[in-house]
């Protein structure tokens, strides 16, 4: 899971909503040059969260790429003067992995990466907070 800090009020506040979906577009397309792989999907998740999924890809891979993600949306250095983290757009992400079985629940895998992107912004967003370091 992966939240834009302090996006929707603050960002849309300060750029208006034309800068503020140029900078949604940005980092999605950036989010999915950050995933090379055919089989994984990165998608829109809702206001200003976006999910990715990584196909057969174990925890310590995945939280690799998930500071990938983190590291390229920062390289972009989009201006986000509202922001309390840094003056530039920035986002925090929650990673969960699971190995599916016939009592497999996506809803299940969806919590536990929520409740890592929580922790995430509990921390001071800006970083990743992946369920292997509980």
């Amino acid at each position: 899971m992966i939240l834009i800090d302090f996006f929707l009020k603050k960002f849309n506040d300060c750029y208006g909503h034309i800068a503020g979906d140029e900078c949604l577009r940005t980092v999605a397309q950036t989010i999915n040059h950050s995933i090379e792989r055919a089989v994984d999907l990165a998608a829109r998740y809702g206001g200003e969260e976006f999910v990715c999924v990584l196909h057969n890809t174990d925890i310590s891979g995945a939280r690799h790429v998930a500071e990938l993600i983190r590291n390229n949306v920062y390289q972009l250095q989009i201006a986000h003067k509202e922001s309390t983290v840094e003056p530039f757009v920035t986002i925090s992400l929650g990673v969960s992995s699971a190995i599916p079985d016939e009592s497999s629940s996506v809803r299940l895998l969806i919590q536990a990466a929520d409740e890592m992107l929580y922790k995430a912004k509990e921390l001071g967003r800006n970083r990743v907070v992946c369920d292997c370091d509980r």
